[in-house]
């Protein structure tokens, strides 16, 4: 499995070649899947035109996925009227469909992988105040209670301490979200970013029993135009017969 996540294409204005190296990384791992852990793009659908070529040329053998972020909603945008803002996200839903990605809303998608059963499960963004908690765990469930082996997709790492260790059988949570913050400090096998103090799991691989989770650095940046100590990332990876994972 490949993981992206955190794009924000409105920071490379139009500069389609940037993310090819990219592309190609991640079309030589040869992936099974291809989850993308949301947030597209800063906040507008009008980021993404011209992008369509771009996400079209990403293969993966058994399917592409993915959830929206806290900023694919438009809610840090002034809007002439609710209509508009709905609008704007109804166009951001529609890019996904148009490259070949499921966005799943609160679903599951289930699939057969090598004669067993996997739930490909996605909630809409869910954070802690003041982020908006538009997932509902509960109704993504409802199709899968009886998979045995589940992925979460759920954009904001909060989620998984909140609602899905001890609660769910979920065997992997893939996230995104902190960036790194963008800046941080590398030496040996440490890695350190200020973004600690505000977010307990914020980067790498977690566990908690049998219990995963993987927060991705993203690609892309927000706020700040670049990143110090913390580049842009591709996750991925490998499931084990024990169903264990490693990254």
């Amino acid at each position: 499995m490949v993981q992206i996540s955190d794009i924000h294409i409105g920071g490379f204005n139009n500069r389609y070649k940037v993310l090819q190296k990219a592309i190609r990384l991640i079309n030589n791992l040869h992936p099974d899947f291809i989850f993308f852990t949301g947030d597209l793009v800063n906040n507008y659908a009008w980021e993404l035109r011209g992008w369509n070529q771009t996400f079209t040329k990403l293969i993966a053998k058994k399917g592409k996925f993915a959830v929206l972020g806290n900023h694919d909603y438009g809610d840090y945008s002034k809007w002439d009227s609710d209509s508009d803002k709905q609008e704007n996200l109804h166009k951001i839903m529609e890019f996904y469909k148009d490259v070949g990605f499921k966005l799943l809303l609160n679903q599951s998608e289930m699939l057969e992988y090598n004669t067993e059963k996997i739930a490909i499960i996605g909630v809409e963004n869910w954070g802690k105040p003041p982020f908006k908690q538009y997932g509902n765990l509960q109704t993504a469930l409802k199709k899968a209670n009886n998979i045995p082996f589940k992925i979460l997709l759920s954009h904001d790492p909060s989620h998984w301490a909140e609602e899905v260790i001890d609660k769910t059988n979920i065997a992997i949570t893939l996230s995104g979200h902190t960036h790194g913050m963008q800046l941080g400090f590398n030496y040996k096998d440490m890695t350190w970013s200020p973004i600690k103090y505000k977010y307990k799991h914020w980067a790498g691989l977690y566990k908690h029993n049998n219990q995963y989770l993987n927060v991705n650095r993203g690609l892309g940046w927000v706020g700040f135009p670049g990143r110090l100590g913390m580049r842009p990332e591709i996750t991925f990876i490998q499931i084990k017969c024990n169903n264990a994972a490693s990254n």
